[in-house]
Formats: structure tokens, sequence, C-alpha cells
């Protein structure tokens, strides 16, 4: 199995949106990430970025949003254009896994048309009706797709084996949203990895007690985190979502992890 880094460009916002009450006002322009895995039995996608109209109507296209989180990226960094660098065409993929529907994890929903779109029932009612305060993070046009979803049931279907062979677990990790989830890679030779996605912004979120900057739930929030502690004890190399120095660590595709 083997496992690609992408990004789809990057968002130029400010650091307090990702560490509650640090870097008030501070410019902090972070990778939007999302994954390619191939599996004996299929490629998957960890999220799918930015949607193709940020290249070129972003404004138009997030509204609001753009204003905090500015949206930059090429056309060969969308998802679409992107994987066929590594030799990997939209009808090859088997599933998508979403962490969360938010407008720049799930901008390619519904351009892989083979695919099985793996999301949490609490998270597609939530996009749908939102919270006032995170409605702008939900792009309805992005999502509302006559795709073929896989509904998982939060705590019920925590710790999914995605092929039932132990190498693709997905885990319910609430709290950013109510049904965000994460993604557990059994690699053979690098060792596991959690793609933690927005669960854990940064580095900072999991070494120190800083939450990230935007939460449904603290509560969760916190308890998801303690978890990605524990699992880091345990020997599993945890990668963050949006933190730019972090990612700078990272192979990027055409390079991967296996």
């Amino acid at each position: 199995m083997k496992v690609y880094f992408f990004q789809a460009g990057v968002l130029k916002s400010q650091k307090q949106f990702f560490t509650a009450g640090r870097g008030v006002g501070e410019a902090f322009d972070v990778p939007v990430p999302y994954f390619l895995i191939e599996h004996p039995e299929g490629y998957v996608l960890f999220d799918t970025g930015n949607a193709y109209e940020t290249v070129h109507n972003k404004h138009e296209h997030w509204g609001s949003a753009a204003e905090a989180y500015d949206p930059v990226m090429s056309e060969e960094e969308w998802v679409v254009n992107a994987i066929q660098k590594v030799g990997v065409k939209p009808e090859d993929i088997k599933y998508v896994v979403l962490s969360h529907l938010h407008l720049d994890h799930a901008g390619g929903v519904g351009h892989f048309p083979n695919a099985r779109y793996v999301v949490q029932r609490k998270e597609l009612h939530f996009a749908y009706v939102p919270d006032p305060y995170m409605k702008a993070a939900y792009i309805r046009k992005d999502f509302d797709k006559d795709v073929k979803w896989a509904i998982l049931e939060g705590e019920q279907d925590d710790n999914f084996d995605l092929f039932r062979d132990g190498k693709i677990i997905v885990k319910f990790t609430p709290g950013h949203t109510p049904g965000h989830q994460s993604l557990l890679l059994n690699l053979e030779k690098t060792g596991p990895m959690l793609l933690t996605a927005d669960s854990c912004y940064t580095t900072e979120n999991l070494d120190e007690d800083v939450l990230p900057g935007l939460v449904a739930d603290p509560i969760s929030t916190v308890k998801t985190i303690e978890r990605f502690r524990l699992m880091r004890e345990q020997g599993v190399k945890i990668v963050t979502g949006h933190d730019p120095e972090a990612w700078k660590s990272y192979k990027k595709a055409p390079e991967f992890y296996e």
C-alpha cells in the first residue's frame, strides 16, 4: 500500500483561526492537504481539497468565507488534475473518504464517477442545516450531488475497516464538526500513520493545551486530541491537518510512503 500527499494550494488566513486565542491578527498561510492511497483492492482518496471554481471565481463560489480563509490554488493543484500526475484517473477511484464536508475538503465531490463517498451521517445532516456560526464553511453546491454515499453511524461504526484487512481504518473523531472522521493507515514500511484532517490543525493543538480555532464542540475536540496523544505514545505518526511547518517535512507526490 502507498500513500501520496497532495496540496490543493493554500488558505491565506490568520493564526487565531487555527490556534484559539493565539496569534490574533497574525498572517498564517496554511496548506490544504488531501491524500491518495493505493491499496491492492483499489484507489482511495481522503478528502478532495478546494473546488475547481476557487481557481478563477473564489469570491463568488466561497462568499464571505474567502475573507477569512482566502484560497489560492492553481489548476494543476485541483484534485482531478493532480492525481493524474501519478497515473490515476478520476474513474479509478473506488472510495472517497471525507473527513467532513467543509469547503476546503469536499470540493471534489461528484468528480469521481465510480466512487463510494464515505461520510458520517451526523456530518451530512449538519452540512445541510449547520449552526449559524459555521454556515459559511459549508458550500452546498459542492456536496449536494447525486453520488453513492456510504453512511457511517458515529461511535457505532468507529474503527470502520474499509477493505476488511486492517490497512485503512476510519476513525470517528468529532469536535471540529459533529461528524468529523480521520483515517488510520497501517503502512508496511512506514508504520501506522493517522491523517487527522481538521480534528487537529497543528502540532500546537497536539502538544499544548490550545484548541483549534473553529470547533463545533470543545469537549469532544479535547477528547479527540487526547486520543491522538495516546495513539502517538503507541507509535502512531500523527499528520496534522493545516500546519505549514509540519507540512514542509512530508514527502509530496509523486513521492510516497509505503
